[in-house]
């Protein structure tokens, strides 16, 4: 399972809840599509189980501090961040893809518009996993994948 979220925003209770259910349900990656905002709040990922992938939101301000609080359980980096695993191809972005992205990608990933949803084009899943923050739209989201049947669930906290 790929445990994936974005718009965390420093909401500690969703981030801590987000992060016991990709425990609890065995997460072998966890991606994080952007706007973690502030280092402590990323220290609470140093609690997965498993390896984080991060892009930059619109609203991680504090960057050196955003790759030092990764360093030492995860990757956070400017978008696009393509990367393989568990042979599929994937691109995180924050922002939502303009067009269909070109070469052999499998998942794209986006966060910002706090709006959960999942669209497949032939091959291609998108994914927005909603906000785990839950202002906006007032609910917490998270989203799980399962790498070996594409089978992705948008899971309220």
């Amino acid at each position: 399972m790929i445990g994936i979220m974005s718009d965390s925003h420093d909401y500690l209770p969703a981030i801590r809840q987000a992060v016991n259910l990709f425990n609890r349900v065995g997460c072998s990656l966890v991606i994080h599509a952007g706007d973690v905002v502030a280092p402590f709040a990323a220290l609470e990922l140093k609690n997965l189980r498993c390896p984080v992938k991060a892009v930059f939101g619109n609203c991680d301000g504090e960057k050196d501090g955003l790759l030092r609080a990764f360093q030492d359980f995860g990757q956070i980096t400017p978008a696009p961040l393509l990367f393989s695993h568990e042979n599929l191809r994937f691109l995180i972005s924050h922002y939502p893809p303009e067009t269909q992205p070109a070469g052999d990608i499998d998942i794209v990933v986006f966060g910002h518009t706090h709006r959960a949803q999942v669209n497949r084009d032939g091959n291609l899943v998108v994914i927005n996993p909603g906000e785990t923050c839950g202002w906006v739209k007032g609910v917490s989201t998270v989203a799980l994948l399962d790498p070996a049947t594409l089978v992705v669930d948008i899971v309220p906290l």
